[in-house]
């Protein structure tokens, strides 16, 4: 039998832990739980908010005018996911825009389907599965055609701060999307062809994201990338295309925004 008389020299799996020191473990263990339960929401707490975009992963089909500048969107009819018809910026899998599938279709009525990505008032349909894009198989009836909201409005000269973001992991496919530890994964998007959104402090009409375009309202060049995640100030000139605003910028304009 093993003698567990205490002799001065401990060992605990032979003497058991000593009863004055018991309590101390407990509250020890006890507080060590807590301040790393505390540590924890504070660390999370901290952290930017990642924002409401997501995926909506129903497979999803419409059908309207495709327009190719400055980036690939459709103006689509009334529907019942839009009761009011909405113009969709589009992409392609991954980190690539669907330009060279759009561009022989630029002003025709087409079907296209994929998965929805939204936040706010802008989504994005990531374009693929069995429908795609391609010239609309059944077409619309002259009713529906005629509810297509085509209007182009020009909103006039503004200044805006905010921040250059790719429009797909912006809306969705990534959360935050945002900040400078976004930066090099959104630069890839945009070099693959993701439309660029700017995500202003200051709403207009409402809206606080705008797709981004040239001076012209053609796409931006490569000079965007140096420009991205960072809070910028920037002019340029703000049209309405359907309920989708565009800001058309001088990048020439930009500067760093205190």
């Amino acid at each position: 039998m093993t003698d567990r008389t205490y002799d001065g020299f401990f060992i605990g799996y032979v003497n058991g832990v000593p009863r004055g020191g018991r309590g101390l473990i407990f509250w020890a263990g006890f507080l060590f739980l807590v301040a790393m339960g505390l540590s924890a929401f504070v660390i999370s707490y901290t952290q930017p908010d990642p924002g409401p975009g997501r995926f909506d992963f129903t497979y999803r089909s419409f059908t309207g005018i495709l327009e190719t500048g400055p980036y690939p969107l459709v103006r689509i009819a009334p529907n019942e996911t839009y009761p009011e018809g909405h113009t969709l910026l589009l992409s392609g899998q991954g980190k690539q825009g669907v330009h060279a599938k759009a561009e022989t279709l630029e002003g025709a009525l087409v079907d296209v389907g994929g998965v929805l990505l939204r936040r706010g008032n802008i989504d994005m349909l990531q374009v693929g599965g069995r429908v795609g894009l391609r010239a609309s198989v059944d077409g619309l009836s002259a009713d529906h055609l005629s509810q297509i909201d085509q209007t182009v409005v020009d909103l006039g000269l503004w200044r805006l701060t905010g921040e250059i973001c790719d429009g797909k992991c912006y809306t969705g496919a990534m959360r935050p999307g945002t900040g400078i530890a976004h930066k090099a994964c959104a630069n890839l998007c945009l070099t693959g062809g993701v439309p660029p959104v700017f995500v202003s402090t200051y709403p207009v009409e409402g809206s606080e994201f705008l797709l981004l375009a040239g001076p012209q309202g053609g796409p931006l060049g490569e000079a965007v990338k140096s420009w991205v995640a960072a809070r910028v100030q920037i002019d340029g000139r703000i049209v309405r295309r359907g309920d989708l605003l565009v800001f058309q910028v001088d990048l020439a304009s930009a500067e760093l925004a205190q």
